[in-house]
């Protein structure tokens, strides 16, 4: 493990993907980097930038089963 893996502070967020009049709450790992001179951050590992494309195709294909895999959907209704 090199020392910037061993330095990065990692928090649990849901993140919403929002697509064809469902939202799915998405369960990833932000990477937040203590010796980045670049300052880009926090970031997601690549895993997790793909799960909420794979949930954003799903959704977007209307393939709730899918989407759910990955976390909790809801269907959107207006209300007012």
């Amino acid at each position: 493990m090199s020392n910037s893996q061993s330095d990065a502070r990692r928090e649990q967020v849901i993140k919403l993907v929002e697509e064809g009049g469902y939202v799915a709450k998405v369960p990833v790992t932000l990477i937040y980097e203590s010796n980045d001179p670049t300052n880009w951050g926090p970031y997601l590992s690549a895993d997790d930038a793909l799960k909420l494309d794979e949930v954003r195709q799903a959704l977007k294909r209307g393939d709730i089963a899918a989407a759910a895999r990955h976390g909790e959907v809801f269907e959107l209704t207006k209300v007012a």
